[in-house]
């Protein structure tokens, strides 16, 4: 089948990014010509991980669409709990469905289904690894709200070790030109090594800081993120984490008042509840604006036949992946497929190095 499936923002050119935005807008401008647009159309959500937002903007826009929807939002609640295997249950919904939604705790999970599966995947979050659909939300509120994609001072804080988020938005804005980037974190949870690498090859600048009231001070937009709690070995090194970070309005009175605070949400303790009557607060606005990016994705996928995403070059490597997060420890049929970096093999379900 010809790539439709949006497993990493990477593989959406800027022109495809662009064309998604404008999408969106239109649908924002003109939701009633689009009440029927996937009449007859099936999308099943499988989240195998908690979700609010993600799971039910899906559901939303495809019933906004004229779709319907299938699924779970509880793997306990399917034959996984009898220990059916990821390929046998990708198999059997791609046949019941025209596309599918999938969040999993374990990185790579949305690149194997996509292995398997006869309709478009889209990847709503995997584990620690990525998280596109939430980047498309950033996206389209950051063109609605700032006029463009370019040219922006951007602040990421909290867990930008873990954050799927975090990784997903400085791949795709690391595309546009003139941005620059603010890595806000504790030594602990600071980026992976391979999103310096895109920084890098990308020419960006940035810079890593470890006060949040300093930084703020020329940001365009500071994106907030939760410590995340289901990501630590221990309850101790959670507790460590959870608190050293926290948007306040003292911190927040060194910003400007054209920059904008946005945050993926579930927010925890990592924004005061005071700020969320700041003007410059738009994380629950961010959250309408998803609905309308997701209207768009599932329409290219379903609709436009030159909406065909990259795919990069891959072999079967002599190596296993030695990532204990990666699909491919508990789905042991997977073909060990990687793709080359620098020289060195990669796993090409969750882009760890594998030699």
């Amino acid at each position: 089948m010809t790539n439709k499936n949006l497993i990493d923002l990477e593989a959406m050119s800027v022109k495809q990014i662009d064309k998604l935005v404008k999408k969106a807008k239109k649908i924002m401008q003109s939701p009633a010509d689009y009440r029927h647009a996937c009449d007859g159309k099936i999308l099943a959500t499988l989240f195998y991980e908690p979700s609010t937002r993600t799971q039910m903007s899906f559901q939303t826009a495809m019933l906004k669409l004229g779709g319907r929807t299938i699924g779970f939002d509880n793997p306990m609640n399917s034959s996984v709990a009898k220990g059916e295997n990821l390929k046998d249950t990708i198999a059997v919904i791609s046949g019941y469905s025209d596309i599918i939604a999938i969040r999993h705790p374990t990185e790579g999970t949305a690149m194997a289904a996509s292995l398997y599966s006869e309709v478009p995947v889209i990847n709503c979050g995997d584990g620690g690894h990525l998280h596109p659909t939430q980047t498309l939300t950033d996206i389209v509120t950051l063109s609605c709200e700032k006029g463009r994609l370019d040219h922006l001072k951007i602040g990421v804080c909290g867990d930008l070790l873990n954050g799927r988020t975090v990784h997903s938005l400085i791949k795709a804005l690391s595309k546009y030109e003139g941005n620059s980037f603010v890595l806000i974190s504790t030594p602990e949870l600071s980026v992976p090594i391979y999103i310096i690498d895109i920084l890098e090859k990308n020419h960006c600048k940035y810079e890593i800081s470890n006060s949040l009231a300093e930084a703020v001070k020329d940001l365009d937009m500071l994106y907030m993120t939760r410590i995340q709690r289901e990501r630590f070995g221990s309850e101790e090194d959670y507790q460590a984490q959870k608190d050293v970070f926290v948007l306040d309005k003292e911190k927040l009175s060194n910003a400007r008042e054209d920059m904008i605070i946005l945050h993926p949400l579930p927010r925890v303790n990592e924004i005061t509840v005071e700020i969320d009557d700041d003007p410059r607060a738009l994380y629950f606005k961010q959250a309408q604006y998803g609905m309308f990016g997701r209207m768009a994705l599932i329409l290219l996928l379903l609709q436009d036949e030159d909406f065909v995403l990259n795919e990069r070059d891959t072999f079967i490597s002599e190596h296993h992946c030695k990532n204990a997060r990666c699909i491919t420890q508990s789905e042991d049929y997977l073909p060990r497929r990687s793709y080359e970096k620098l020289g060195m093999q990669m796993c090409d379900f969750c882009d760890k190095r594998m030699d």
